[in-house]
């Protein structure tokens, strides 16, 4: 589980894991099985739960947020867009 931990908290690749977790891919073997079987999303209601009954959680309000903007200094210096197929 610490190297789960590790993977989601430093974003490194399986391959990069260092050794003192055991081998890559045995934890990813590992962390594949345990999505398959719920694990994670159940302990994210858990901890949603328990963060409800200790601070509460005003569930009648929910907002999402998002922007999508051209870089300010971007000019023509950039280059062409990679994901431009045109």
């Amino acid at each position: 589980m610490n190297a789960i931990y590790y993977i989601l908290r430093t974003g490194c690749q399986w391959k990069a894991l260092p050794r003192v977790f055991g081998a890559p891919s045995t934890v990813h073997d590992r962390f594949k099985e345990w999505c398959q079987a719920g694990f994670f999303e159940n302990l994210w209601k858990k901890g949603l739960f328990e963060y409800d009954k200790k601070k509460g959680i005003d569930w009648e309000w929910q907002s999402m947020d998002g922007a999508m903007t051209k870089a300010p200094l971007g000019g023509e210096g950039t280059g062409p867009n990679p994901t431009d197929r045109g």
